[in-house]
Parts: C-alpha cells; sequence; structure tokens
C-alpha cells in the first residue's frame, strides 16, 4: 500500500464515521425546532426566535441573547425569571433536542 492509499483510506474511514454524527444532529435540530412551536406549552408562545418564525413578546429575544446549549438546557431543566422549569414535562432528551436547537438557531443569519 502506498503513503497515498493509506491516507484516503484514512479520510474516508474518517468522513464514514462522521455522517452519522451529522445525520443525528440534523434529527435533533429538526426534533427541537418542532417542540420549539408545539410543546405545551410551545416556547414560541413567550419567546421570539426567527428560525421558528415565533414572535413571542414575554421571554427574551433568542436571536439576540444568542444562549448556548448548556443555558438552555439549564433554563428549562431550573426555570429562570419568569420562566418555570419545565423538568416535570419535558424528557432529557427533549430538553437536549430543544438545547441544540435553540443555541444553533439563534446564531443564524
Amino acid at each position: 500500500m502506498t503513503r497515498t492509499t493509506i491516507h484516503a483510506a484514512a479520510l474516508a474511514a474518517a468522513l464514514l464515521a462522521a455522517a452519522p454524527a451529522r445525520a443525528d444532529e440534523a434529527a435533533q435540530m429538526a426534533r427541537g425546532k418542532l417542540l420549539f412551536t408545539t410543546a405545551t406549552p410551545a416556547c414560541a408562545l413567550c419567546h421570539t426566535l426567527k428560525d421558528a418564525g415565533a414572535e413571542g413578546a414575554i421571554g427574551p429575544v433568542l436571536d439576540e441573547l444568542q444562549p448556548d446549549a448548556a443555558r438552555v438546557a439549564r433554563a428549562l431543566r431550573d426555570g429562570i425569571g419568569a420562566m418555570p422549569s419545565f423538568r416535570a414535562t419535558l424528557s432529557e432528551d427533549d430538553i437536549a433536542a430543544l438545547a441544540l436547537y435553540v443555541s444553533r438557531a439563534s446564531r443564524m443569519k
């Protein structure tokens, strides 16, 4: 095997390994967006987030706040300010999907 062949094989293996992670992230983003707009109560009732078409007037404008995923997850679990905790109504998978979605979508231009 030549050095070029070894490098090409290593690159192909790395790309193949990364593909499921990207697909999983896309699924998480889609789930997070769905939850943002349809959960009971929907995040979109209070929060503004352009990507979700949400124009809530109570909570902060997430496009301006641009919270990271850890901050979103903490707010969902523990509540913050006037926002209550959703620990009893959202699963950890739901929280993770919402946190990923809000953190990424709020940074989209």
